[in-house]
């Protein structure tokens, strides 16, 4: 089931540095919202994110926020952290990404998708051609539909976390 498999895996978004990406010749990441950046439906930042993603834009890495949220959500999120974004991103469906990638204008090889669920994010990025980054939930979603998903999930799951910084 490769296809519900990331390239990489980690424990949170934080642990993405400037040289990791250097070293797999990643130039810009297309993130998600919910539970990447921040705890479901919260319009504040996760601690550290603001400082990561302030580090990311001054080493030159580009970042863009895709996200199945309405605009109402993802517009005000993105501006507090300065990034472009593509709302109603329909993951997995690749139109989303494939927006993202015009819009981030480089080659995919050069691009890489961040996020915490494996059927939209990581099965979205590798419908779309671009390599993937799994992180852990911030939090565990409470919500009846989101617990079904996330057991429905669990097989599926990186079994490690891997190395990203070589």
């Amino acid at each position: 089931m490769a296809i519900f498999k990331p390239t990489f895996a980690l424990r949170s978004v934080l642990e993405i540095t400037p040289a990791s990406l250097d070293a797999h010749d990643i130039k810009a990441l297309i993130l998600d919202l919910d539970n990447t950046l921040t705890t479901h439906n919260n319009p504040v930042p996760a601690d550290g994110i603001l400082d990561w993603i302030a580090n990311m834009k001054a080493h030159g890495i580009k970042l863009l926020i895709v996200s199945n949220n309405k605009a109402e959500r993802v517009v005000p999120f993105a501006k507090v952290l300065g990034l472009h974004f593509v709302p109603n991103g329909a993951k997995p469906i690749p139109a989303g990404f494939d927006k993202a990638v015009r819009k981030l204008g480089l080659p995919k090889k050069n691009i890489c998708a961040v996020g915490d669920q494996i059927f939209t994010d990581i099965l979205g990025a590798n419908l779309a051609g671009i390599r993937s980054i799994f992180v852990s939930p911030i939090e565990p979603e409470t919500s009846i539909p989101f617990r079904i998903k996330r057991a429905i999930e669990k097989p599926l799951l990186p079994k490690r976390f891997n190395r990203f910084d070589q």
